[in-house]
């Protein structure tokens, strides 16, 4: 391929050389030798080439000095092309020929196509250099774009490890908050009403049984979840009577989405602790769908007069929770006397 190459360089430079009129009288015997001193000198000077690219590749990379690895390897190419012109000149030609055949030119066409074929050479240098650092360019750029591909798929495997970290350590939050107010109510009821005190062991057991298995998941169904509400519920009345009314009003079409897991007892929890709960002022506790896509839990608001202490896992877990695992977050507000958390439904995949 360079050899034919280097004749089309040479025809190209200049086409109406007398070197073609010449070449086309020869005969068989004249055009074999002919083309086996050109393929010699083409795959020398292409070998040459090569090497020489090779090793600027190390001694001077085109990374680091891209102006003085030019300079230096069109210096070097010059040099290593006039080399084996030399030789081939000089050695070669009239080891093959005979030195009174091989003569110096002395024509001004004779020193024209001398040096186009001196031309021609170094030309042919020069684009092998060239096809070799465009290679090179090639490769590395296809590294590049390998090691940044791998880098961005260790950085959401690493991401997704944190995040799955993050989240287990948020729902591991769920289970001191939840026996801390339940275990507070069976100290109290042992000492009153040990027969209520282990009915609401019990059923305390099923509940954290309940929790545990679905703590496993990080997003459950609302119909999962309601039907956990629905058991808690049952803690609920033991610890406050009447005094707190649970109200859920929640449309089937929409039990099949999601939710994160111990979201609603959470939300029940938040409501109990900071308001009071009493005969005279009963906790009235909804939840129902507000909008599309969305559930609502609302309480009317009479807050404790007394700062109780807060571990901060009710709400910030949830919020918490809702940023790992979807775009969306809770919304909390106060209108009309109520207290509203707005839970965006998720969708829930088996």
């Amino acid at each position: 391929m360079i050899f034919l190459l280097y004749y089309l360089l040479s025809y190209l430079v200049n086409p109406f050389s007398p070197y073609w009129s010449s070449l086309s009288s020869s005969n068989l015997k004249e055009l074999l030798v002919e083309g086996t001193i050109m393929m010699c000198n083409c795959w020398l000077i292409t070998e040459l080439s090569l090497i020489l690219a090779r090793w600027m590749d190390q001694l001077i990379p085109w990374e680091k000095r891209p102006l003085g690895r030019f300079v230096v390897q069109l210096c070097c190419q010059l040099i290593v092309v006039f080399v084996v012109l030399s030789i081939l000149f000089l050695l070669v030609l009239p080891l093959i020929f005979g030195r009174e055949v091989v003569e110096p030119a002395v024509t001004t066409v004779e020193k024209i196509d001398e040096w186009q074929f001196v031309f021609v050479c170094v030309m042919l240098s020069i684009l092998i250099s060239a096809v070799h650092t465009g290679n090179y360019f090639l490769k590395r750029w296809k590294t590049s774009m390998l090691e940044a591909s791998q880098l961005k798929l260790n950085a959401a495997k690493l991401k997704e490890i944190a995040m799955q970290a993050q989240l287990q350590s948020l729902k591991l939050q769920l289970d001191p908050h939840f026996m801390f107010n339940n275990f507070s109510t069976l100290s109290a009821l042992i000492t009153e009403d040990s027969r209520t005190a282990l009915s609401f062991l019990e059923n305390l057991s099923r509940v954290y049984r309940y929790m545990i298995i679905n703590l496993n998941n990080d997003i459950i169904t609302l119909k999962e979840e309601i039907k956990f509400i629905q058991a808690y519920i049952y803690l609920i009345k033991i610890r406050h009577g009447d005094h707190v009314d649970i109200d859920i009003q929640i449309p089937e079409n929409i039990m099949s989405m999601g939710i994160p897991p111990i979201t609603l007892q959470l939300l029940i929890e938040n409501a109990i602790k900071h308001n009071v709960a009493s005969g005279a002022q009963p906790l009235h506790i909804r939840i129902y769908q507000e909008g599309a896509g969305t559930i609502t839990v609302s309480n009317n608001i009479q807050l404790i007069s007394y700062n109780i202490p807060s571990t901060k896992l009710g709400l910030e877990n949830i919020r918490n929770r809702y940023l790992i695992l979807s775009d969306h977050t809770l919304e909390i507000r106060k209108e009309a006397g109520a207290f509203l958390v707005t839970l965006p439904l998720l969708e829930f995949k088996k």
